[in-house]
């Protein structure tokens, strides 16, 4: 197994793969999450190279190698950037990987834990090239999860430096990337759901009551569609939760 710093374009990633893939060898592209970097996602990689999958660990922008020691607030406020740029990341690294012929048969799913997660919805609202996917502690309704952050914050006493008619305008650009408002986009494409019942940071709920109402769209193919719910978990993806998911990728791009 080779783990590999490469640049592609301005992205800093790690290519973890084996000397005997090829072009054939399906591809995960797999985002970490806020305040993380590439290299605290491997253990994925390990799991899904040993299921005969190559991984991208891109580091998300002000993140890992493209750090600009922000304090955590100075980060916060620059938080759906950071998601919008990412998920438009994911298509520039999906036409690289064409461009190096790693990649000829589509055989690519998106995943991510966290602001991954959340940046891996927004994908699948944009791009129909995406076979499968894995949403661990993600967010596929953008709006209801910038309303709950504001409101987070308020009740933590923080001065959100954000006026209403800007929050008005990020709710009007959000809402072309939440994949909530537009279902039919998961094309019943296969979709993996992880999440702690616990969950402060990305609230269960939402998430889980979105779940409930994409099923109307997997009455054909029911199975396409899992939602593993942890009752004790909090923010953080459980051991059970990372052996599945990348059991569900690896299976699904086979």
């Amino acid at each position: 197994m080779f783990t590999e710093r490469e640049v592609w374009g301005s992205i800093p990633l790690l290519h973890i793969h084996t000397d005997d893939m090829n072009e054939e060898t399906p591809v995960v592209i797999f985002l970490h999450g806020f305040m993380s970097a590439k290299e605290h996602n491997l253990h994925y990689a390990y799991q899904l190279v040993n299921k005969g999958v190559r991984v991208l660990l891109p580091d998300a922008k002000l993140h890992g190698d493209r750090s600009e020691d922000l304090t955590e607030m100075q980060m916060n406020s620059h938080f759906w950037d950071i998601v919008l740029n990412s998920i438009h990341e994911v298509e520039q690294l999906y036409n690289e990987l064409k461009n190096k012929q790693l990649l000829v048969n589509d055989k690519i799913g998106v995943a991510g834990t966290s602001m991954g997660g959340i940046v891996t919805a927004g994908c699948l609202k944009l791009y129909d090239w995406i076979q499968t996917a894995a949403i661990c502690m993600g967010a596929p309704c953008f709006i209801e999860l910038g309303a709950y952050q504001l409101q987070q914050f308020a009740e933590s006493g923080l001065n959100w430096p954000m006026s209403d008619e800007e929050v008005r305008k990020t709710n009007e650009l959000l809402a072309k990337y939440d994949i909530s408002l537009t279902p039919e986009k998961f094309a019943q494409r296969p979709i993996f759901f992880w999440h702690g019942k616990k969950d402060k940071t990305v609230p269960f709920k939402d998430t889980y009551t979105f779940y409930l109402k994409l099923r109307a769209y997997y009455e054909k193919n029911p199975e396409d569609l899992n939602f593993f719910v942890d009752n004790q978990a909090g923010h953080a993806v459980t051991r059970e939760g990372m052996l599945a998911s990348t059991e569900w990728l690896a299976q699904h791009l086979a």
